[in-house]
């Protein structure tokens, strides 16, 4: 190979190594896992069957934006019924309905004028707020305990979050306000459902 070959592979080496740079893919959005509850034994009712209602609907218009969550609300509050809930058998029936599983933006004001120019400002508040009854009901459709469970979050983000901080912030939000449902849940379960708690 000539001085003038080699010159042109060692070009074209250049670049081909340039357009590749150029074009590379950025790099992937973080993945989060399923919110679980496994880490605490489940709760046994004197049930035959623990079914679920979805008596909210997850909005998408503005302001909600619980459906953008890495791990929406509604989700959420679904595994936390499998994983905690079991029916050790009876004649009853235990329905966990979903009343509330919202987030909602906020906007904030921020600084005007040239001082603005200069000031970082907390740009949304998020909201967020589940809630859930949970009935037993016995084979007339009688409802004979009742237990209710509600906690709420809010957390605002500086104007110049990133997309990936966003729902970094989403889902740390949603872990926190389901280990607080979580907590009172139990509580109510225990204290209002005498009669029904196998373990």
């Amino acid at each position: 190979m000539g001085v003038r070959d080699l010159v042109r592979v060692t070009f074209i080496a250049a670049v081909g190594a340039t357009a590749l740079t150029a074009c590379s893919v950025p790099p992937p959005h973080p993945q989060y896992p399923d919110i679980r509850f496994t880490n605490a034994s489940p709760i046994g009712l004197a049930v035959n069957t623990v079914s679920l209602r979805e008596g909210y609907t997850p909005s998408s218009s503005t302001p909600h934006v619980e459906t953008q969550f890495p791990v929406t609300p509604m989700h959420a509050l679904e595994t936390w019924a499998h994983d905690r809930l079991s029916a050790s058998g009876g004649t009853d029936r235990a329905v966990v309905d979903i009343t509330e599983a919202s987030a909602v933006e906020v906007a904030l004001l921020r600084t005007q004028g040239v001082q603005g120019m200069f000031t970082t400002d907390q740009s949304e508040r998020y909201d967020l707020t589940v809630q859930a009854t949970i009935n037993i009901i016995d084979p007339t459709g009688l409802v004979v305990r009742t237990a209710t469970a509600h906690a709420s979050r809010s957390q605002s983000v500086a104007e110049n979050i990133s997309p990936d901080q966003r729902d970094q912030t989403w889902y740390d939000m949603t872990k926190d306000i389901m280990t607080a449902f979580d907590r009172q849940m139990e509580n109510e379960i225990r204290n209002h459902f005498t009669g029904f708690v196998t373990h």
